[in-house]
C-alpha cells in the first residue's frame, strides 16, 4: 500500500519495526554470547564498543511499543468501528501474555518448571498494554494524548516521591506496584512460582497511548507529515539534551563529567531503561519518529529486507529467542565439548558459566548477522503468506 494512503499498513513503520527487531536479535546474542561479566552500562568497567553495543538497542521497546499505538490506530480506522477494534486489542494482548508466560519463557530458558518461575518480559508488557489500550480508544484522543503525555512526564515523581519505592512495594499487596511501575521478582504465593517482571506497566502504557495518537499523522498530506514528524523529533531531542544536560528532573540517574570525554558523553546517554525513565524516552523515541519521513518511499535492498521483518514481528520474535540459544549451545557444545546450561534456571539471569567462558564484541555483531539471515527467510515465507490468506488465526501471529 502505498505511503500516501490515508489509511493501511505504511511501509515506514514497518521498516523502522523492522529495524528495532534486528536490534532486538543483537541485544539478546549478546546476552548468550558476551564474555561481559559486568553490565554493559557500568561505566567503571565497561569499554565504548561494548556500552555502543548495548545503548543502541535502547531503541528497540520505545519503537515498538510506540509504532504498536500507530498500528492499532490504522488498523482501527481500516475496521471502522471502535468496538471491533477493542475487541482485537484485548483478546491479542492476553494472547501476547500467554505466549511470553509459556512459549517465550520455554525459548528462553529450555526447561518447562512453570511451577517456580514465570517472566515478564517485554511481550508481557505489550500485551497488557494493548489490554489497557482496548479501554482508552474509547476516549476522545485529544483525551488520550493528555493522559499518555501525563504518564510519559510524570511517572519519574514516583521514584521521587517514595524514595525509591521501597515502602509502597511493602504495602502494595501481591505485587501490584512492581507490575504498574517499580518491577523485580514477585513472590505467587508461599508454593507458587517466582514472576519475575522485567517490564513494568508505566510509562509504557503511556508510550503506546501516544503512539496510538500519533497514528493521525498518517492522514495528513505527506508534506504535512513529514514536517511533523522533524518538528515532534527535534522537540523530544532537544528536550532530552536541556533536561539531561541539566541533571533537572527525568533520570534517577545523573550524568557526570568522567576521565575522558568518550566516557562523558557515554555517561550523558547512560539513562534508566527498567522502569524507562522520560529521558530515556526522549533519548530514543525522538529519533524514531524523526526517521518516518526519512524513510517513507525507500526501497533499496536493506530497507525491503527491513519491510519483511517489520511485517511479521511477533513472529520473528517466537523465532529468534530459541535459535540463538541453539546457536549459543552449539558453540559452547564445540569449545568446552559439552552442552553447558546457560539461562535453564531463569531469565534474565544467566547460569554461572565456564570462566573465560563467552566472546568479544565482533562476535556477537558476527553471530548476530547469521542469525539474521537466517531469520530471514523464515519471516519472508511467513509474510507471504499472510499476504495471500486471510485467516483471523495469522493476525496473532
Amino acid at each position: 500500500m502505498s505511503e500516501e494512503t490515508n489509511v493501511g499498513r505504511v511501509r515506514s513503520i514497518d521498516i523502522l519495526r523492522g529495524g528495532a527487531m534486528v536490534l532486538m536479535a543483537l541485544d539478546h546474542v549478546r546476552v548468550y554470547f558476551s564474555n561481559a561479566t559486568y553490565s554493559p552500562t557500568d561505566l567503571a568497567q565497561t569499554t565504548t564498543a561494548l556500552f555502543l553495543t548495548r545503548w543502541v538497542t535502547h531503541f528497540v521497546a520505545p519503537a515498538f511499543v510506540f509504532l504498536a499505538g500507530t498500528a492499532a490506530y490504522l488498523h482501527g480506522r481500516q475496521l471502522g468501528d471502535r468496538a471491533t477494534l477493542s475487541r482485537f486489542l484485548w483478546t491479542r494482548g492476553l494472547w501476547l501474555v500467554l505466549m511470553e508466560m509459556t512459549v517465550i519463557r520455554l525459548g528462553w530458558t529450555f526447561n518447562f518448571d512453570y511451577a517456580h518461575y514465570l517472566l515478564g518480559g517485554v511481550i508481557w508488557m505489550i500485551g497488557w498494554c494493548m489490554v489497557l489500550l482496548a479501554g482508552l480508544v474509547w476516549l476522545p484522543r485529544g483525551l488520550i494524548a493528555v493522559l499518555g503525555g501525563l504518564i510519559v512526564v510524570g511517572h519519574n515523581l514516583v521514584g521521587i516521591l517514595t524514595r525509591g519505592g521501597e515502602s509502597v512495594q511493602r504495602s502494595a499487596g501481591l505485587g501490584l506496584w512492581q507490575v504498574l511501575y517499580f518491577g523485580g521478582p514477585i513472590h505467587l504465593g508461599s508454593d507458587g512460582p517466582t514472576l519475575f517482571v522485567l517490564f513494568s506497566i508505566i510509562p509504557w502504557v503511556g508510550v503506546m497511548a501516544l503512539g496510538y495518537v500519533f497514528g493521525t499523522v498518517f492522514e495528513r498530506s505527506p508534506a504535512d507529515r513529514r514536517r511533523l514528524c522533524l518538528q515532534i523529533g527535534s522537540v523530544a531531542l532537544l528536550g532530552f539534551v536541556v533536561l539531561r544536560g541539566l541533571n533537572l528532573y527525568g533520570d534517577p540517574r545523573a550524568w557526570s563529567p568522567q576521565a575522558s570525554a568518550t566516557f562523558s558523553v557515554l555517561s550523558f546517554l547512560n539513562t534508566s531503561k527498567y522502569p524507562a525513565s522520560l529521558l530515556f524516552l526522549l533519548m530514543t523515541l525522538g529519533p524514531t519518529i524523526a526517521c518516518v519521513p526519512v524513510l517513507e518511499g525507500r526501497a533499496t535492498r536493506i530497507t525491503m529486507i527491513l519491510e519483511t521483518f517489520g511485517r511479521v514481528p511477533f513472529f520473528f520474535y517466537l523465532l529468534h529467542v530459541p535459535l540463538i540459544h541453539v546457536v549459543a549451545l552449539f558453540f559452547a557444545l564445540a569449545r568446552y565439548g559439552e552442552v553447558i546450561p546457560l539461562m535453564t534456571q531463569n531469565y534474565p539471569i544467566m547460569t554461572q558459566p565456564p570462566t573465560g567462558y563467552g566472546y568479544g564484541v565482533t562476535m556477537i555483531w558476527c553471530v548476530t548477522a547469521a542469525v539474521v539471515t537466517v531469520l530471514f527467510f523464515g519471516c519472508r515465507w511467513f509474510a507471504n503468506l499472510k499476504r495471500s490468506r486471510k485467516a483471523w488465526w495469522l493476525s496473532y501471529l
